[in-house]
């Protein structure tokens, strides 16, 4: 099925507005980003599922289940790799005594690279990110690795995620930056105030994480049905008087919905995709009819009014 598409940064990718996150089917116990038991069968029907309807790219990780995610895709996208555009990253990775740790050495980023290739069993990589910043590396070395990879034909197109202007600016003298990748959603808008800007004026595309701010923009969210486990219960929109607030936001922000048929979710993709500056939104699925419902938000455009009455309902979250 085709779908309208945007040129993310100044590719020549062509990318739908909605993209396909791994993180929840990465979903392991002992992963810090525990999102509850994922079934792999229906984790591959998703992806397979997102694909057959349109979706042209999905957005994974090393990070993600520490290999899992992306092992699932390596499987999903058997006989449908010329389909879909593979976005995946570097840096993020475990040390000796099993806690997170950056690392964006060249020799890293290499071995990584080729860890990547063979988890999702491909020649190479369509958009190659760090996926956050490394603080003991300067970046010019790291993007200077980067720019090899892509003269070998291992990688596409470099990219960042979650990196500040500061580092932007840096890693541009040296070669262009496709895209950068941050949080962005209702709940979460700073990258507004600068990386928006910022981006449209270098022609870097954004995607969006967290779009959803990890479920709970979704019209079935329920915080008593989580794992006692998920890392969603220690977020900040679910403790006390936060939680309290997105209640009451939630229900204004339906009844918006349901004025014109549509869905909370619904509501919230099509808000960050009404922005010029932004090119797709991630979107974590981990079922068929998750899947199934992913491009529902793509085609709604919103009026003044529209816009005015979500604004409005948002000073209830952000007073």
């Amino acid at each position: 099925m085709q779908q309208i598409t945007r040129r993310l940064g100044q590719s020549e990718l062509n990318i739908t507005k909605v993209g396909i996150g791994t993180a929840p089917i990465g979903s392991t116990p002992d992963w810090s980003v525990y999102w509850g038991p994922q079934n792999e069968a229906e984790a591959v029907r998703a992806i397979e599922t997102a694909i057959d309807l349109g979706v042209n790219w999905i957005d994974t990780a090393p990070f993600y289940g520490w290999g899992r995610a992306e092992q699932i895709v390596g499987k999903a996208l058997r006989g449908k790799r010329d389909n879909v555009f593979i976005f995946t990253k570097c840096g993020t990775l475990r040390d000796e005594q099993g806690n997170t740790c950056e690392n964006l050495k060249p020799e890293s980023i290499r071995r990584e690279v080729e860890a990547s290739l063979r988890n999702l069993q491909t020649d190479y990589i369509d958009l190659y990110q760090f996926h956050d910043p490394d603080p003991q590396i300067p970046i010019e070395e790291s993007w200077l690795a980067m720019q090899t990879l892509i003269q070998e034909g291992k990688v596409r197109y470099g990219g960042l995620s979650n990196h500040p202007i500061a580092l932007m600016v840096r890693a541009l003298t040296l070669g262009p930056i496709t895209s950068n990748q941050h949080q962005y959603n209702l709940l979460n808008r700073d990258i507004e105030r600068d990386v928006l800007p910022f981006s449209q004026k270098h022609g870097i595309g954004v995607l969006c994480w967290s779009p959803l701010a990890s479920g709970f923009l979704v019209d079935t969210f329920d915080l008593d049905t989580l794992d006692p486990q998920d890392f969603r219960r220690k977020l900040r929109y679910a403790q006390g008087p936060n939680y309290a607030k997105l209640i009451q936001l939630r229900t204004a922000l339906q009844s918006i919905a349901r004025r014109y048929n549509r869905k909370l979710f619904e509501l919230a993709i099509a808000w960050l995709l009404r922005q010029s500056a932004v090119t797709g939104a991630i979107i974590g699925i981990r079922n068929a009819k998750e899947a199934e419902q992913m491009l529902n938000a793509c085609n709604w455009s919103f009026t003044d009014d529209e816009i005015a009455a979500i604004e409005k309902a948002l000073s209830l979250w952000e007073s």
